[in-house]
């Protein structure tokens, strides 16, 4: 199984992505999508799920949840878009994560890409996939595709967009 993350497109659809997607068979969206659009976008190369940002208004925040805990491929998979990191979490996201800990913790809003193991929860990994729209101080727009296998997260790619190949 083949998931696309990608987080922080405030209301842009980065072009890459509908080849990037394209193969995918689940798109996570980690908040701050900007507008329907960009939700309808997504669910034309794969079903999505998304959690709302903080730049999401009352559009989105009907349609998607502030969490969202599923199952994919075998992993016990939580997203939320305000997290922080590991050892900085913020919105009582380390209290939360240590009761109930998944094998798969994505957060998005830092626009930084992050990738790491938490050995103080578990060895959960922890995944927050940069930021795909022009809004921000980022430098690179980037978004992930992470590999599933037998219950377990496999393998990750980093996918710069504005780079070509």
């Amino acid at each position: 199984m083949t998931v696309g993350i990608v987080s922080d497109t405030h209301g842009y659809f980065h072009p890459a992505l509908a080849e990037v997607f394209a193969d995918v068979d689940l798109i996570l969206h980690a908040g701050d999508l900007g507008s329907l659009d960009i939700l309808d976008a997504l669910e034309a190369l794969a079903p999505t799920q998304a959690v709302w940002g903080n730049i999401d208004g009352g559009d989105l925040r009907r349609h998607v949840p502030e969490h969202q805990r599923l199952d994919v491929g075998g992993l016990d998979v939580w997203m939320k878009h305000i997290a922080g990191r590991p050892n900085r979490w913020q919105d009582d996201m380390g209290w939360r994560l240590a009761q109930d800990t998944p094998d798969l913790f994505i957060c998005g809003h830092s626009h930084i890409l992050r990738v790491e193991r938490v050995e103080d929860l578990g060895g959960m990994l922890f995944i927050n996939p940069g930021a795909a729209g022009r809004q921000g101080l980022h430098q690179e727009k980037t978004c992930l595709l992470l590999r599933i296998a037998e219950g377990t997260a496999k393998e990750v790619d980093v996918v710069h967009l504005d780079r070509e190949g």
